[in-house]
């Protein structure tokens, strides 16, 4: 089942977004993490993508002509910026809990394969998880 939510932009254009298509999105439509702990996930990876630190499998191509984005930073004081808060994030997640949030929320990893990565046993990583997801909202100032 595809579990479709609309979003708007800052740009005041909308998306479809499908909530399965990230490991986080799957445990948030199952209940199990809350609103809070996915809204942190989802700008750690906001932060991750902005930063572009994922590997490339294509070139990467020139930035817009019309100046595109809309956030008044060019797009390498974006990157830099956004490479700021991610290494922020991870730093206030602290050691341990930063390695299953990245696996999880920025690889898009499943978490069978995280714990496997990481060397976990089996369903260990939902509570690490969720503490790391709990610690990132803290850190954002999520209510």
């Amino acid at each position: 089942m595809r579990e479709l939510v609309e979003r708007t932009a800052g740009t005041g254009r909308s998306v479809t977004v499908n909530l399965a298509e990230s490991p986080l999105g799957w445990l948030r439509a199952r209940g199990l993490v809350d609103a809070r702990q996915f809204e942190a996930g989802e700008r750690l990876r906001g932060d991750y993508e902005t930063a572009a630190l994922g590997p490339r499998v294509t070139m990467r191509w020139a930035a817009r002509v019309d100046g595109g984005g809309g956030s008044g930073l060019d797009p390498t004081t974006a990157q830099i910026a956004a490479k700021r808060r991610f290494d922020a994030a991870l730093a206030a997640a602290g050691k341990g809990l930063a390695d299953v949030a990245w696996w999880v929320i920025c690889a898009g990893e499943g978490l069978p394969a995280a714990e496997k990565a990481l060397g976990w046993p089996a369903r260990a990583g939902r509570l690490v998880l969720t503490l790391a997801l709990d610690r990132l909202a803290d850190h954002y100032r999520l209510p």
